[in-house]
């Protein structure tokens, strides 16, 4: 069994923004050597996520708006006595901090219209995207 990690840098630069990192990851898959096994995709802050879907960018507005409506920035949250950030905590709980996906004859397997995304909570910032293909 073959255990693969590689880290990127992503920067954003806007407060609520989805960033396509499908090739990214992508390129990690091919370099990891695994031909069978599963990519796991991680964002290590407590303010960013990572989904699966359409990068279409209609879609990615609608997406940043039900965010929104779920956890509103505007909110007076108790956290936000601290940091002013509750929204983006509370949604990135939400959310979820990974993803998984198969390797197979090794590429990363995804639907057609299926891109990977890290979801941007609390920016602009520079974030770290760590992914691990165990299999051999």
């Amino acid at each position: 069994m073959r255990v693969y990690r590689e880290e990127a840098r992503v920067s954003t630069s806007g407060r609520f923004e989805l960033v396509d990192i499908t090739d990214i990851v992508e390129s990690i898959v091919a370099r990891s050597g695994v031909n069978e096994g599963i990519a796991h995709v991680f964002v290590p802050h407590a303010t960013a996520a990572i989904i699966a879907n359409e990068s279409e960018p209609r879609l990615v507005q609608d997406i940043i708006d039900a965010v929104k409506a779920i956890a509103p920035p505007e909110k007076p949250w108790r956290h936000n006595e601290i940091d002013d950030n509750a929204h983006a905590h509370i949604a990135a709980s939400i959310i979820g901090p990974s993803r998984s996906f198969p390797v197979s004859s090794g590429r990363l397997v995804r639907g057609t219209w299926q891109s990977i995304m890290l979801v941007e909570l609390d920016g602009p910032r520079n974030r770290r995207v760590i992914v691990t293909v165990v299999g051999v």
